[in-house]
């Protein structure tokens, strides 16, 4: 399948690797165009590690030209980028096109929805829980694939189009995902945000330094013990809404294949392993910057409509808007253009399963 892909970082470049290994054709979006120089000049992507060769995928100069001859369109960069690229890419796309959302974050795929029916389409918008493969850009060339992951949450909306979201999924990266069958249950079924929530706490003074450290080692017992509780509350309001998701002990286990024990433990597992992964070296992390505004908001604010408040979460949001003297809240920009704050829950929970209908003419 010839597939678009939005972004130009790790996650991007890995899903571009996986995909052509796999026999698929990609074709990656820069919206600055500076990342994806190299590339449009006709150099090789090599990855390494989970993914190894190889690679020319191809570089689009235009959200337009992007989308054109795509028969799927991922979008893989940071949330705080997503909606940009959704009002970038929404007036081009088609309804025979499937979007998929890696990773799904703040209820993009709602607005994605929204400005689709305006313009009268409806086209299957997949919303993954986490990204398929992990890992790190070394240099505008070269890319290494921590890992590729065994499942994968998704919902597609409408939910009347799950099957066909399903099959482009398992067409493009194999039998690895769980329909989840809503996009609520997809928005309480990312972890990055509590867990780098912990991380980030227990480690701040080494990502300020800039040091080079292990992640996994230093998920220790204390930041360990942290993740459980604030999985916990995740876990805790997914249940309270009849939500089936993953919990943080299953989500290690199948995604870095380690025994099930203390989360501390699974952790030095994968560091023994050598799947740890090196953690931030700056404070200007995803960790914070994406996870705090996209996700820890997003999983307070369902939390208040559950009527089952995330006290950590909502604390983990006050104490890093203090530290970096920014209000994370007001950060989130999807959130905002949805109004979340003014929806009933049964509005949320039916946008989340049918989406935006098309204004009837």
């Amino acid at each position: 399948m010839l597939v678009a892909i939005v972004g130009a970082g790790a996650i991007a470049f890995g899903t571009a690797v996986f995909l052509e290994q796999q026999g698929h054709h990609a074709t990656l979006w820069s919206p600055s165009g500076e990342r994806t120089k190299a590339l449009a000049k006709g150099e090789a992507l090599v990855a390494q590690g989970a993914v190894e060769g190889t690679f020319h995928p191809a570089a689009a100069a235009s959200a337009e030209a992007l989308v054109a001859g795509a028969e799927a369109i991922v979008i893989a960069l940071p949330a705080y980028g997503h909606k940009a690229v959704l009002d970038a890419i929404a007036p081009y796309i088609r309804a025979d096109q499937t979007v998929i959302i890696s990773s799904h974050a703040s209820f993009g795929g709602l607005y994605l929805s929204r400005l689709l029916a305006k313009r009268g389409v409806v086209a299957p918008i997949v919303g993954w829980g986490t990204t398929v493969v992990s890992g790190r850009q070394l240099s505008p060339t070269l890319v290494n694939v921590n890992t590729v992951r065994k499942k994968v949450d998704l919902a597609t909306v409408p939910a009347s189009r799950s099957a066909d979201g399903l099959a482009v999924c398992q067409t493009l990266f194999g039998d690895r995902f769980v329909d989840r069958g809503s996009l609520m249950a997809i928005a309480l079924s990312n972890l990055n945000p509590q867990n780098h929530m912990g991380i980030a706490l227990g480690n701040m003074t080494r990502m300020e330094r800039g040091e080079t450290w292990s992640q996994a080692q230093n998920v220790t017992s204390n930041v360990g013990r942290l993740l459980e509780q604030l999985d916990g509350e995740r876990i805790a309001i997914a249940t309270k809404l009849g939500l089936e998701v993953r919990n943080i002990f299953q989500h290690f286990h199948l995604s870095f294949h380690v025994p099930m024990s203390s989360i501390s433990q699974m952790n030095q597992e994968m560091h023994d392993a050598g799947h740890s992964g090196q953690g931030p070296t700056t404070a200007d992390s995803r960790y914070v910057t994406e996870d705090v505004p996209f996700g820890l908001v997003m999983t307070a604010k369902i939390g208040r409509l559950a009527g089952y408040p995330a006290e950590l979460h909502e604390a983990g949001v006050r104490i890093f808007s203090a530290m970096y003297g920014r209000d994370f809240t007001a950060e989130n920009d999807l959130l905002t253009a949805l109004d979340l704050d003014a929806m009933s829950l049964e509005t949320l929970n039916g946008l989340c399963r049918d989406g935006y209908a098309v204004a009837a003419t």
